[in-house]
């Protein structure tokens, strides 16, 4: 590994700005955000007046509480009353860069600027350097995630590769005919890329991985430094909030991102979690375009110990995603929900009982719905239909299983994750 990823990229005047300097910014930059909301976008108006709370009553990060949280679960409602963002974007549809349709029928926007979602420290931060030649096997089709990195690489100077998902053996010529020394995408696709350059006999030169949309077992990462010599780290973003919080290479938690509030909330109290407990994680951003105000993810996660890290980043640090609260589960980098999952069935009156089953075998998610029929339903290309209608809605491919009435229990949760990281 070349010498000059020893250390990581710090912004010194952003990313290691003494405790009382870094609250003393968030909340000045609280107090303009709640503002501009408040001005600019109806929904969070109506929500504050409802609640009672006007602007100027938001001075701090402990006034933060007193603002209503809008649940990422909520939003494809939110946004069907008042498409096609429910009433939270703070500018005109027609001054927007891009806008995509996320699964959950939910749609994401991107304004203006070079690293509008706020990546590039994130990846400063795992070495990525300028001049690198970087494989973005994110998505650049409806979802954000490919624009996503894409912008803060080219913000960092690297050069982009949009290889986008699939196709391992093009990708490892790809990666080997260009040299390629960074990867971003799933940490179970670079485990694939790596082991099929094995198998093809194609040496590769990639350095540096930042993985994010799917957990990182420890396991994993073990195997791809040490069998393969590619540094692997992970950050967590979601599609509506942008980054949120990255690891350094002391790989002891995720800094939240000095542009970011995070709240870890208690799942009963929606009282702050003490420190070391699961919590539900609550961001805010400070965001002209889409000023998102105590947004909850459906993630769970919890705040590690306050203790100097020797990176020099002085933010607090999570533990990661620990797992998820409401109607979604990820599965192979993409949202599955139970509530699409009986959109999708009541399609096909032959359908009794489903239910999907994660299960993971050698670093790879496996989808399968278990379909109950009806009495007397026969196949009669059923079960191809049923899984191009779940693949068009999930955007995830999953095997269909049909099975006879009576196999799945009753009451049975729609969505079993069998997973296990470790």
């Amino acid at each position: 590994m070349s010498p000059l990823r020893t250390s990581s990229i710090l912004n010194p005047e952003v990313e290691s700005r003494p405790p009382a300097d870094r609250v003393a910014y968030l909340e000045n930059r609280l107090r303009q955000t709640i503002a501009h909301a408040y001005t600019n976008t109806p929904r969070f108006r109506i929500a504050m007046d409802q609640a009672g709370v006007g602007p100027r009553e938001i001075h701090r990060l402990a006034d933060l509480p007193k603002v209503p949280i809008t649940r990422k679960d909520d939003l494809p409602a939110i946004q069907a009353e008042d498409l096609p963002f429910g009433g939270l974007a703070a500018v005109p549809t027609r001054s927007l860069k891009r806008i995509f349709m996320s699964p959950g029928y939910i749609y994401d926007l991107q304004g203006q600027g070079p690293d509008f979602w706020r990546f590039r420290p994130a990846l400063a931060a795992a070495g990525f350097r300028p001049g690198d030649i970087v494989l973005n096997t994110f998505s650049y089709h409806m979802t954000p995630a490919g624009f996503m990195l894409d912008g803060a690489l080219r913000a960092l100077g690297c050069v982009v590769v949009p290889s986008g998902p699939g196709n391992t053996e093009v990708q490892v010529r790809i990666a080997a005919d260009l040299g390629a020394t960074g990867y971003v995408g799933t940490p179970s696709f670079l485990y694939t890329i790596l082991k099929k350059a094995a198998e093809m006999r194609s040496p590769l030169q990639l350095e540096v991985a930042w993985v994010t949309a799917e957990m990182l077992p420890e396991s994993l990462r073990h195997e791809l430094e040490t069998n393969y010599g590619v540094r692997v780290l992970q950050g967590y973003g979601t599609a509506d909030l942008g980054m949120l919080a990255y690891e350094c290479l002391e790989k002891k938690g995720m800094h939240v991102h000095p542009e970011v509030v995070v709240e870890v909330l208690d799942l009963e109290t929606q009282e702050p979690a003490e420190t070391g407990h699961t919590g539900l994680v609550v961001a805010t951003i400070f965001d002209e375009t889409y000023p998102l105000v105590r947004f909850a993810t459906g993630d769970l996660s919890t705040f590690l110990e306050d203790a100097p890290c020797a990176c020099g980043r002085t933010a607090p640090k999570l533990a990661g995603i620990l797992g998820r609260v409401g109607d979604a589960v990820k599965v192979k980098g993409m949202f599955v929900r139970g509530s699409q999952m009986e959109e999708v069935m009541k399609a096909f009156p032959e359908v009794g009982r489903f239910q999907a089953v994660i299960t993971r075998d050698a670093h790879q998610d496996r989808l399968r719905y278990i379909v109950e029929l009806n009495s007397g339903a026969k196949d009669d290309g059923l079960k191809d239909r049923i899984a191009e209608a779940l693949r068009g809605l999930l955007k995830v491919r999953g095997e269909v299983e049909l099975v006879p009435p009576g196999t799945i229990p009753q009451g049975a949760k729609k969505i079993d994750d069998k997973r296990v990281w470790k």
